[in-house]
């Protein structure tokens, strides 16, 4: 009953206000202002103010948010030491997933497409200055590109 009360005098207090806005030529404030003044109302209306009030004095439904913390707390907990060991359960799963494709498949792993004419040639030009270890190089970005699975 006083929960109620309370509500009714929130929403009044809260339209109350909003005639004064509108008066102020804020209209879209005003609007804004009466429709959060009755939700509380409305709340009643409904009946979930009754069912909050039941519900807060009640041990058995406290018991059951304590219940339903706990299992939050572990979900996070097992989360947290997954993480930390760097997920074992998902580093079988991972290499299970890479070693079903073969190793010198692609990334896309659909069929090359065919190649055109309109692409350069990868090798080395005639007029490009000559670098010393330049296939070094190639073969660390390869490796790299390889680790990645592109």
């Amino acid at each position: 009953m006083i929960a109620e009360t309370v509500c009714s005098a929130v929403s009044a207090a809260g339209l109350g206000i909003a005639v004064v806005t509108a008066y102020r030529k804020r209209f879209l404030a005003a609007a804004r202002l009466a429709a959060y003044s009755l939700v509380p109302v409305g709340l009643v209306m409904t009946g979930v103010v009754g069912w909050l009030s039941d519900t807060a004095l009640s041990p058995t439904a406290w018991a059951g948010f304590g219940v339903l913390g706990a299992a939050w707390l572990l979900f996070a907990g097992t989360r947290a030491v997954e993480r930390r060991r760097g997920g074992a359960g998902r580093k079988a799963t991972g290499r299970a997933e890479r070693d079903a494709v073969a190793p010198a498949a692609s990334a896309p792993s659909l069929g090359e497409a065919p190649r055109s004419s309109a692409r350069p040639a990868a090798g080395p030009r005639a007029d490009a200055p000559r670098a010393t270890g330049s296939a070094e190089d190639f073969s660390d970005i390869e490796a790299i590109l390889k680790k990645h699975g592109i």
